[in-house]
């Protein structure tokens, strides 16, 4: 099979088998809308069926064709930040919370779509003496505040390994969820473009929803829908390429290097996906542009050929867009009145998008969670 172009913009993750969602085509009326069918999005209409809530979700493209079905399928425990950098940042006991409650997520995510996720912890390789002065910083204090990390010197390099985290394929996930959601009677439309919103509506591009509470649960270019979030979030490219089963190598769990900027995993069929590169052509990857660039692949190129020696063919290559927060933490509040958000996840929405979708449906109708409470609760330095 030849090598993909690079604007073919086709994620790994997609079989090809889903056969897609209605668009909404009449004016409808719910307890909730939520505007966004990604992970964020799906985990607030679940929470809101739990709750007794009628819902309607919708989506400009389709269910996880955004970040939340494009990313590298790692799910890894805490915030953005190391967890040393987070201590420092958000004060012990609030980063030691934090992280314990991702890693609550990510099993309860494995429960509830079963198949989808592969208990594999995760490796943190040192591409210098300095960033492995790093690893071991963030190795002390993840023991320090009971978690397990472990040094890693391998095949792979050195740096440290951590058993909390985990691998899985994150459109499958947001799929799987849809369908159990459809099952449970919350109405999901793709193609549906939210053109106007407000307390109490929601206009979009073929009909009208009445709600009493609208939740936007959309991560990149999340300051297009509200400019009033334009010096909080800004938005960036990440991009990603897979190839065909590469025999060749053995990469046993997902691994992240280069302080983060880049990573990747082996699937169970042997195919390995790798992504990253974003700080090569940092002030070009600020962009709402969704698409790969050659620039961003020929590097991604060179690392899956030089670096991790796999010779098998590049079969996809995409790009994703997610919208970084200055705070490290995600937006979740009530911008508008009766109009509310969850995104800005620093490129770790997989674990922090759930919880935020689940606080965020809980919060819109008067419920206290610990998640919201945390992400409001002032710093306290160490």
């Amino acid at each position: 099979m030849p090598t993909s172009d690079y604007r073919s913009n086709s994620p790994a993750w997609d079989d090809g088998q889903w056969p897609g969602l209605p668009a909404l085509d009449c004016d409808q009326a719910a307890d909730a809308c939520v505007i966004g069918l990604g992970g964020s999005g799906l985990t607030a209409i679940e929470e809101l069926l739990a709750m007794g809530r009628s819902v309607i979700g919708i989506d400009a493209h389709d269910v996880g064709a955004g970040a939340a079905g494009r990313n590298g399928g790692l799910l890894v425990s805490g915030t953005s930040d190391f967890h040393h950098d987070a201590v420092a940042r958000l004060g012990r006991e609030r980063a030691v919370r934090i992280t314990q409650l991702t890693i609550e997520e990510l099993h309860r995510i494995a429960t509830h779509t079963p198949g989808v996720v592969r208990m594999t912890g995760s490796l943190r390789i040192a591409e210098s003496d300095e960033e492995l002065t790093d690893c071991v910083r963030q190795r002390d204090a993840m023991r320090a505040d009971g978690f397990t990390a472990d040094d890693y010197d391998g095949p792979l390099g050195r740096g440290i390994s951590i058993a909390a985290d985990a691998a899985f394929n994150p459109l499958m996930r947001c799929r799987k969820l849809s369908a159990t959601l459809r099952a449970h009677h919350a109405r999901l439309c793709s193609h549906t473009t939210a053109i106007e919103f407000g307390q109490g509506f929601v206009r979009t591009d073929r009909a009208r929803i009445s709600c009493e509470q609208v939740i936007v649960a959309v991560d990149g270019t999340l300051e297009r829908l509200f400019p009033e979030l334009n010096t909080t979030v800004r938005t960036a490219r990440l991009q990603m390429l897979g190839t065909a089963p590469a025999h060749e190598v053995t990469i046993p769990c997902p691994v992240s290097t280069r302080y983060g900027y880049d990573y990747f995993q082996q699937l169970p069929d042997g195919s390995v996906v790798l992504g990253g590169g974003r700080d090569k052509a940092l002030e070009t990857e600020w962009t709402h542009d969704g698409a790969p660039t050659a620039m961003i692949q020929d590097y991604l190129t060179s690392v899956l050929r030089d670096r991790l020696k796999v010779q098998a063919p590049i079969l996809h290559r995409w790009a994703a867009l997610v919208s970084y927060n200055s705070t490290g933490l995600p937006v979740l509040g009530e911008v508008r009145p009766g109009v509310w958000a969850a995104g800005g996840y620093s490129g770790t929405g997989n674990l922090m998008g759930a919880l935020a979708g689940r606080a965020v449906a809980r919060r819109a109708f008067g419920e206290e969670t610990e998640f919201f409470s945390l992400l409001h609760t002032p710093a306290r330095r160490n």
